[in-house]
């Protein structure tokens, strides 16, 4: 009996065929319906991946470069054809008679010129609140408030949205240069992703992104130089047909070029053969609004952000005043006092084409009809010779600045020499030369500097702080020259002069000293102060805290306090680390 009762216990326990059948083919079901395909090729999708990354980071690029030169089109030509509709005499007595346009005028180009002066104070905590594109987002929307303001031109609309573009002006530049360094060095990641994976490596080498930085900063700049070619097209396509003829304009100028004094001086009051119709105005006014409206759009819609949003938390949670402070510290480095002077002559040299050569040569030579021409032939050369800047992926990295600053050298010589006989057409030929090579002499200049900050700098957590040094150096150069109006032309081609000497001497002296490995002061940056645990900071070992490391404890101690102490280079430059493929979600 016991026999036959286990027997029937064991024939219960086995499954029946059908049951059998029905649990193979749930499984089946089940690994159809979440393992992967027959065909699927791991290596082949991680590829697809990455090359989709990469493609990211350069529409990224070429969004910000195509909206910061729209944004500079649209401010430097309306502010262009609004100052020259204001100088006319007529003009300003028949539609703006009891308004007082000049002193309007002259209030608009201060706050434009001097609020930028103390843009060093606030320029780096604004980036680090709103967040390195939300920054180029606001800048370009106060330029395109600039632009609505003046389909109503009064002392209330004119003037506050000039100090506010002059407060724009810095953080805009502060973040855009950010900005494409950050994209060179996320592409250099997404390249190397199996280098990556392969040795672990925590950080990337010194100088590996530097490729990618000089290519980025090139076209940026390529792009942005053509912004001085789209500005003056309200005046080829609307204004130029209002203006006199040069014999009229230019009737009363006795002196041009080195001879002159101030801003072309004896040049004729009534400028508009008949006055523009008001609704002619509006539509220029409009289309420029809506190339406004674009740049922003394509801020918006088509730039990625620069960090992923933990390490956006870890850049702001530092602490807003040693934000505020960082800056001032940075210039204890000897490589950045040593790059001032060229700061300075930066902004010299780009106000002075726009201003002192374009009128005291080539207005005053041959009137005010050809200004277009002779900005138009700087822009397109400053935007074919930023490719120049190539060099520096097979020559030495001095290369573009010493060549810049050689060929401006021997343009403000003759420039000082050089005096053109007023309403002398003959002249154009020589003066669209000079307009050419200085604008080759400014595209060396301005990408060789980009490029040097990024190799320099190669610290994410830094790099605001560089960018908005450069800026606001640049920024308090133009403010001088918007002041030295009314020098005589010889003192003012003198000072650019020995500024650029001073800078091209300070820059050599600078690789001088990183060719003899002189130590360089880095103030260190505080570890983030975290008051809240959020779902990044449940693992310790997975944070994009700078120094959470051992090693980086190991030699900090418990220096979270310690804001005034300085790094060593070997130690700055282990603070860049590259993340984990699998934390890449910022897209």
């Amino acid at each position: 009996m016991m026999e036959k009762e286990l027997n029937r216990q064991q024939d219960a326990a086995k499954p029946e065929p059908g049951d059998r059948l029905g649990a193979e083919g749930t499984e089946a079901q089940l690994d159809d319906f979440v393992g992967a395909p027959p065909d699927y090729n791991e290596e082949e999708e991680e590829q697809k991946y990455f090359r989709r990354k990469r493609l990211g980071v350069v529409k990224n690029v070429v969004a910000a470069s195509l909206a910061l030169t729209l944004t500079y089109a649209v401010y430097l030509g309306l502010l262009q054809m609004q100052l020259i509709l204001h100088y006319d005499e007529t003009y300003r007595e028949v539609k703006y008679s009891n308004i007082q346009l000049e002193d309007i005028d002259h209030k608009v180009l201060m706050g434009i010129n001097v609020t930028p002066v103390v843009a060093l104070l606030y320029t780096p905590v604004l980036i680090r609140f709103f967040g390195t594109k939300w920054a180029m987002f606001l800048a370009v929307g106060i330029y395109a408030l600039f632009v609505s303001s003046n389909y109503w031109e009064r002392y209330y609309t004119l003037v506050p949205s000039a100090v506010a573009i002059g407060v724009a002006i810095v953080p805009l530049w502060a973040s855009t240069g950010n900005y494409i360094t950050r994209m060179a060095q996320k592409y250099y990641e997404y390249v190397s992703y199996k280098e990556e994976q392969g040795q672990e490596q925590e950080r990337a080498p010194r100088g590996a992104s530097n490729t990618y930085i000089i290519i980025f900063q090139t076209v940026f700049y390529a792009c942005f130089h053509l912004s001085f070619v789209c500005a003056q097209m309200p005046m080829v396509f609307f204004l130029n047909s209002y203006l006199y003829q040069h014999n009229h304009t230019l009737a009363g100028v006795k002196h041009c070029g080195t001879l002159s004094h101030g801003t072309l001086a004896g040049f004729n009051k009534t400028v508009l053969q008949s006055l523009p119709r008001s609704v002619n105005l509006i539509i220029v006014e409009s289309a420029l609004m809506a190339a406004a409206f674009l740049a922003m759009l394509l801020v918006l819609v088509l730039c990625g952000s620069a960090y992923r949003p933990t390490e956006e938390i870890d850049l702001r949670s530092i602490g807003w005043g040693n934000i505020f402070q960082l800056p001032f510290k940075h210039m204890r480095d000897y490589r950045l006092r040593h790059l001032l002077p060229f700061f300075i002559y930066s902004g010299f040299e780009v106000l002075f084409v726009c201003t002192g050569f374009t009128l005291n040569y080539g207005v005053c030579a041959l009137g005010l009809e050809r200004l277009a021409d002779l900005l138009m032939a700087y822009g397109f050369s400053a935007s074919v010779c930023s490719s120049l800047a190539l060099c520096t992926l097979r020559l030495r990295r001095q290369v573009p600045l010493l060549a810049g600053g050689l060929l401006h050298t021997a343009l403000l010589l003759a420039l000082f020499c050089w005096a053109p006989e007023p309403r002398h057409l003959v002249q154009a030929p020589l003066l669209y030369a000079i307009a050419v090579l200085w604008g080759m002499g400014s595209a060396l200049n301005k990408t060789g500097i980009s490029i040097l900050l990024g190799m320099l700098y190669e610290d994410k957590e830094r790099q605001d702080f560089i960018f908005t040094i450069y800026h606001w150096w640049q920024a308090v150069a133009i403010f001088t020259v918007y002041l030295w109006s009314g020098l005589p032309m010889k003192a003012k081609l003198s000072i650019m002069l020995l500024t650029l000497w001073a800078a091209l001497g300070s820059y050599l002296g600078m690789e001088h000293k990183l060719g003899r490995h002189v130590a360089y002061r880095l103030p260190r940056i505080p570890r983030p102060r975290h008051t809240v645990r959020g779902y990044r900071y449940l693992e310790e070992d997975n944070s994009d805290e700078p120094g959470s490391e051992p090693e980086d404890g190991a030699k900090d101690g418990d220096g979270d306090d310690d804001d005034d102490g300085d790094e060593r280079p070997a130690e700055a430059a282990g603070r860049d680390k590259l993340p984990n493929a699998d934390e890449e979600h910022l897209d």
